[in-house]
């Protein structure tokens, strides 16, 4: 069984008003990642995954190009600790 990771990612260029959570939780949903993405006030979006550390991978590669009307320019990955608080799906947070 291999050991589950969890990642925090902060996406920064055109990534609102792109359908960028929506493209991101649909790929993370296919990858059988759990977590959420949301975008923040200053522009960015901001998504938590967790899972199989290849399938994570695929995902982090996935937010550098984002849905095709998004144009990143960073994505900035953090690994987290799990804390107990594990998601059960991925969603959309406001």
């Amino acid at each position: 069984m291999k050991q589950e990771k969890r990642v925090r990612l902060l996406i920064s260029g055109r990534v609102q008003g792109v359908c960028f959570r929506v493209y991101a939780r649909d790929e993370a949903r296919r990858l059988g990642l759990r977590g959420w993405v949301r975008n923040l006030p200053d522009g960015r979006v901001e998504a938590m995954a967790q899972g199989d550390p290849v399938k994570l991978g695929t995902f982090e590669a996935w937010c550098q190009q984002g849905p095709s009307h998004a144009r990143v320019l960073e994505v900035e990955v953090v690994e987290e600790a799990t804390n107990g608080t594990e998601p059960v799906s991925f969603e959309i947070t406001y």
